[in-house]
């Protein structure tokens, strides 16, 4: 746990530094916090609870509704109980999960926007792996204020999906 808040602490201070540099060049760069949550679909709602996040996001702007974003966030989904027959109740265990994603976003009205991300979910605990990401989705961004919808996928060995919605502010 110590390595993944070193980690997104590091990343923090880096955009951070970029983020006041960027601010003379008319806005085209924004970063901020964002919270989310995400509501296990298929085989994943079977072992899991919704699950819930916090993260940094950035944006760069790049032409005409085009842009780049990226996010790294840390989530966890609870283990769900389960009975076993002669011996009582267990639990599967949670899963904690640092996600790493990079996409395109473009903005096709004033206040909405389609996006596109990949990237990586690094899985922690006992189950260290990792799995690829894909993840579309709808957003709305008024002024700071940003509101996404998604559906996200983690690929490893099957794979497990969930329904999200994001809520942040980007300065």
């Amino acid at each position: 746990m110590k390595k993944i808040l070193s980690t997104i602490t590091c990343m923090l201070l880096i955009l951070c530094a970029t983020s006041s540099i960027s601010n003379a060049q008319l806005k085209r760069f924004s970063i901020g916090p964002f919270v989310e949550a995400g509501f296990p679909v298929g085989d994943m709602k079977d072992v899991y609870n919704t699950g819930y996040g916090i993260g940094l996001g950035a944006d760069i702007k790049l032409i005409a509704g085009l842009g780049v974003t990226g996010s790294v966030s840390y989530m966890r989904f609870g283990g769900k109980s389960f009975d076993v027959p002669g011996v009582g109740s267990a639990k599967y265990d949670a899963l904690n999960a640092v996600p790493v994603r990079l996409g395109l976003k473009y903005k096709f009205l004033p206040l909405l926007y389609l996006k596109a991300e990949g990237g990586v979910a690094n899985i922690t605990g006992d189950n260290k792996t990792t799995a690829a990401i894909f993840s579309p989705g709808l957003g709305l961004r008024v002024l700071g204020f940003d509101l996404q919808a998604k559906y996200e996928m983690w690929f490893k060995d099957g794979n497990m999906s969930f329904f999200g919605l994001k809520a942040g502010w980007n300065f």
